[in-house]
């Protein structure tokens, strides 16, 4: 397979699609489906924590996991003439209640205006990343999951609005960009609640011969519904610590994302790196993530090498600000460390025109003995790097 990999995507869906000018010609809506999923499995060789995805409140141990990769995804499109049209995509992974109830990941309408201009109104996927588009879709993909360094720092992948995309060819080079706002929510591990408001951004991407390069820029008004954050914060102002208790509060605060990225295909050869900065006003940290990653085709088979590192750029802890061991403990665990870095080798094997079979192994070190983006950590947890083990079966129809 020499395609891009988003190339390799929309040539699956195309294969649903090919009916549609016929039906058009006809005067009636066409309609398409597609589909996609994974089935994985990941082990790790500790016991002292979980590792998973962001908002998934539970993950893989020694214990053998399929819930940390798996999922699966259908999507129609209704063509009603040339000009309008519209998707719905609904998702089914491990949430944050450890459930598997499908949801909505994409509903929207869409007036194709010209060549130039398409606009978009309904819910669709955020623009932060480089695969944004297709980040769930694991066969368009060289790697088994997004790393976790660069991918987890925003774990709200929806947004309802509005976009309008513009395209256009300045010579050799095609360039898109997407203007967006809106707002979004996800809903965390422990019932809570991340509300983006006033959200509004932009990414433009440029192609030239095998070379993509992509850069995005978003800001929003954050709130957080958390019973343990209200109680924390109302403890801090009993004790007299107001200032600090008005530092970590997040209703109302700003918030911005950043990245910029490229990838290569050429010939055999496929690389790509990616790098990305959140900021707040807010306890949730300052982050830099950045990752990259090189691999070589063989036949069927892409043998590859990956590095990836988030590093927290505000502090860490708060020290002892209060009276109260209790709250000081509460206050210092928000601010924790979330950093870590992580190197990952794997290969992928194009068994089918639709399958590909996976095996990746990621040594992850957190930092400063931090939790990293581990879940549910255990007392001593954090001394020593953690191996993990996955393989995935990723498919499209």
């Amino acid at each position: 397979m020499r395609c891009k990999p988003h190339a390799i995507a929309i040539a699956a869906a195309a294969a649903l699609l090919s009916n549609v000018a016929s039906a058009q010609d006809a005067g009636l809506p066409s309609f398409a489906f597609s589909g996609f999923g994974t089935v994985g499995v990941v082990q790790t060789d500790t016991d002292l924590a979980e590792y998973g995805i962001a908002g998934q409140p539970e993950g893989a141990t020694k214990t053998a996991d399929a819930g940390v990769d798996s999922k699966v995804g259908v999507q129609g499109t209704v063509t009603f003439n040339p000009m309008f049209s519209a998707t719905a995509q609904l998702l089914s992974k491990r949430n944050w209640e450890a459930k598997w109830t499908p949801e909505l990941e994409w509903g929207f309408v869409k007036a194709r205006i010209n060549d130039t201009f398409t606009a978009r109104v309904g819910r669709m996927g955020t623009p932060y990343f480089m695969v944004s588009d297709f980040r769930n879709v694991g066969f368009a993909n060289t790697w088994i999951r997004p790393p976790l360094e660069v991918y987890n720092q925003v774990p709200v992948p929806t947004f309802d609005g509005a976009d309008l995309l513009i395209s256009h060819a300045f010579g050799d080079v095609n360039v898109n960009a997407q203007l967006f706002g809106g707002s979004s929510k996800a809903k965390l591990p422990g019932g809570v609640v991340v509300k983006a408001k006033n959200l509004f951004g932009i990414a433009v991407t440029g192609e030239i011969g095998p070379l993509t390069v992509r850069a995005s820029h978003s800001q929003t008004k954050l709130d957080v519904d958390s019973r343990r954050l209200d109680g924390l914060l109302a403890g801090l102002r009993t004790v007299g610590a107001s200032g600090l208790a008005d530092e970590m509060s997040v209703d109302g605060k700003g918030a911005t994302f950043s990245g910029v990225g490229a990838s290569l295909d050429w010939n055999n050869i496929i690389a790509s790196i990616e790098y990305t900065k959140r900021r707040t006003e807010t306890y949730l940290a300052d982050t830099t993530g950045w990752s990259a990653l090189a691999g070589y085709r063989i036949g069927t088979f892409t043998p590859y090498v990956q590095y990836a590192n988030l590093r927290q750029d505000s502090k860490t802890s708060v020290g002892s600000p209060t009276p109260s061991p209790a709250l000081n403990a509460g206050a210092n665990a928000l601010y924790a460390d979330v950093g870590q870095a992580s190197t990952a080798l794997g290969v992928r094997w194009d068994a089918y025109k639709n399958i590909a079979i996976k095996a990746q192994y990621d040594r992850v070190e957190t930092h400063n003995g931090g939790n990293g983006q581990f879940i549910n950590p255990k007392p001593g947890f954090g001394a020593d790097a953690v191996n993990v083990f996955a393989v995935a079966i990723d498919f499209v129809w």
